[in-house]
């Protein structure tokens, strides 16, 4: 008898699911339907700011497969259609045509959430005016850029320093507006400890993008026209003719709180290890809309990325297809760039080993990307948290220039082995005068936390 799955949302997990079930499952065995409300399907979120820029030069590049190919594997997507209902109770999803069509129920036996994340918008007065954009969907791009290509855009204020904020920032300053930062912590990337923060807004600072930081957003004031004409905080009025908001994202469970699945404490879904919905029989979620296990504090957690979303699609899909496969977890890795200032870290924070009950210890080194006499060798500073006393890597911070970002992935792997910061000076990394020093930075920064370790906890 052919089954039915049923997708909501139709980008990284939701058609990664769809598809690695195809691979597994003919349409005569299973029969897919996937509902996307907007107008793009299996698209880069992450790439938006680089069209922005003009580092890319067509949205249609950050698309990884069309409708269209995806309909030619067997899946009947519907863009444009809204889920609107779950009923757990029949299995079925109610949806909406967004261009007034008619409202439909569609039956399941299996049915993946994919409804991602939605960003931060505080209720403050003015933030729904027009002028005023969010960079999470392709929908949301297509529209700033018309607002540029539209309208007399002279100054452009960006509130949040995170990682979409930094990214927006550069992307406006590249457009030759006149940049401001707004963020309410004392240093942007708040992803960071406040000491790495610092050198990410010293060096926008030094790219002529205004930072200013402990600055709540009270309002966004309009003109006669309703559009947006400046923000003004608990300390100044900003001119702007565009504002973008770099605030972060939560979960869109929306849908998945009314149907009364189960959802954490950061309002994401919660999965086994299978990425199947707590508690129930056929019910999926990945993504950005669920809350995912950090391996190195034990704690749920909710992390909006790319990298996690389509493994999590393959997982399901490969589930769903009648396979194994689960997802253990996270350890926190992530990279950015402002211009050419690259940001990375992963695992915890200061704040984030203080929350989970841990003592540690700190190490923060300059080193260079390339051994110091060879052309091109560029700066960077790294910072690792060890654990006190056992001397297990915590955490890894890098701000740097060419060369830097990637360097993190070290320490992806470390965390994940739960490797000691001792046992880490011991890895056989690749050496060469235009790849690195003789001793690579994370492994000066690893020699001494593991010093502190043996001196401090000894």
């Amino acid at each position: 008898m052919t089954q039915r799955l049923v997708v909501i949302g139709g980008d990284a997990t939701g058609m990664s699911a769809a598809s690695q079930a195809r691979r597994r499952r003919d349409a005569g065995d299973l029969e897919i339907i996937a509902f996307e409300r907007g107008h793009h399907t299996s698209y880069s979120a992450c790439g938006i700011p680089y069209w922005v820029a003009g580092d890319v030069d067509d949205p249609n590049a950050l698309v990884a497969r069309t409708a269209e190919e995806h309909r030619a594997r067997d899946i009947d997507l519907r863009l444009g259609t809204e889920a609107v209902e779950i009923d757990l109770d029949g299995r079925r999803v109610r949806t909406r045509g967004q261009d007034g069509g008619a409202e439909a129920w569609t039956g399941f036996d299996h049915l993946v959430i994919a409804t991602g994340a939605v960003p931060v918008r505080p209720p403050i007065p003015g933030i729904d005016a027009d002028g005023v954009h969010g960079v999470q969907t392709l929908d949301d791009g297509e529209a700033l850029m018309a607002g540029i290509d539209r309208d007399v855009v002279h100054d452009a204020v960006v509130v949040g320093g995170g990682y979409i904020g930094v990214e927006m920032a550069e992307a406006m300053l590249r457009h030759g507006l006149r940049v401001t930062l707004l963020e309410r912590d004392e240093q942007p990337m708040a992803t960071l400890d406040p000491d790495m923060g610092h050198l990410v807004r010293e060096a926008m600072e030094g790219m002529g993008i205004r930072v200013e930081t402990g600055s709540a957003v009270r309002e966004v004031l309009t003109g006669g026209d309703g559009r947006v004409r400046a923000v003004a905080t608990d300390k100044d009025e900003y001119p702007a003719q565009m504002v973008v908001l770099g605030l972060g994202v939560r979960p869109e469970t929306t849908l998945a709180r009314e149907a009364g699945l189960p959802l954490g404490a950061r309002g994401g879904l919660l999965t086994d290890l299978s990425m199947r919905v707590r508690g129930t029989e056929g019910i999926w979620a990945g993504g950005d809309c669920v809350e995912v296990l950090n391996l190195v504090s034990g704690a749920l957690q909710h992390i909006a990325l790319g990298t996690h979303a389509n493994k999590h699609g393959r997982i399901i899909g490969t589930n769903i297809g009648g396979g194994y496969a689960t997802f253990p977890g996270v350890v926190g890795t992530a990279v950015s760039k402002v211009c050419d200032v690259e940001i990375a870290r992963s695992g915890l924070k200061e704040s984030q080993a203080r929350a989970a009950g841990l003592r540690y210890v700190t190490a923060v080194i300059e080193s260079t990307s390339r051994a110091g006499y060879f052309p091109g060798a560029a700066p960077m500073t790294v910072k690792i948290i060890a654990e006190h006393s056992t001397g297990r890597l915590l955490g890894l911070q890098i701000v740097g220039r060419e060369g830097a970002a990637k360097r993190v992935d070290i320490g992806a792997v470390a965390l994940t082995a739960g490797m000691t910061v001792g046992q880490m000076t011991a890895l056989d990394l690749g050496y060469a005068p235009p790849f690195s020093p003789v001793w690579d930075p994370v492994l000066v920064a690893a020699s001494k936390a593991a010093e502190k370790v043996r001196t401090t906890c000894g």
